[in-house]
């Protein structure tokens, strides 16, 4: 009933991916979110975050943000990480992320979607076919609408894990 929000893998941060792992089994195009994903919300880029990207790009991969947001916000985090950027992208719909594969010259086995919400980033990644990697999100602080769907998150969550965890013991 919920796999269609199902990721195909959550981590704890985009900050311990294994991206040697990600570049060696094909993908070549990493999308993201900024918020609660790269930095808290609202935030710059950080030193952190400028260095997984040249890191990224060091690696190989094409990088762009695919976000909800304005381009004001968008734009300077892009700006400082080097990356290409979709804004006012309107995730989950399909659209954006087709766009963002086409910018970056990939295609769906080569590409993966990294965020930290499962109703606009996974759902999107699924829709679309791409692999996608649900993180965990960097800071509490969020505006109230992503507080609510943080609330309807936490069932299908459950629901995952205890998935995954069959899958793992089996």
């Amino acid at each position: 009933m919920f796999s269609l929000l199902y990721p195909d893998s959550y981590e704890d941060s985009a900050y311990g991916i294994d991206y040697e792992g990600l570049y060696a089994s094909g993908i070549r195009g990493l999308i993201y979110d900024i918020d609660n994903t790269l930095v808290m919300h609202g935030a710059p880029a950080d030193q952190r975050a400028v260095a997984l990207f040249q890191r990224l790009h060091a690696i190989g991969f094409k990088t762009l943000i695919l976000s909800n947001n304005k381009e004001r916000r968008v734009k300077p985090f892009c700006d400082a990480v080097g990356a290409s950027y979709l804004y006012k992208a309107g995730k989950p719909k399909r659209s954006g992320y087709l766009r963002s594969m086409q910018i970056m010259g990939t295609d769906r086995d080569s590409t993966v979607l990294i965020g930290d919400q499962l109703f606009t980033d996974v759902w999107g990644a699924n829709r679309c076919k791409i692999r996608s990697i649900l993180v965990k999100p960097i800071h509490p602080k969020e505006e109230i609408q992503i507080v609510f769907k943080r609330i309807l998150e936490r069932p299908i969550l459950f629901f995952y894990k205890r998935r995954m965890k069959r899958s793992a013991d089996s």
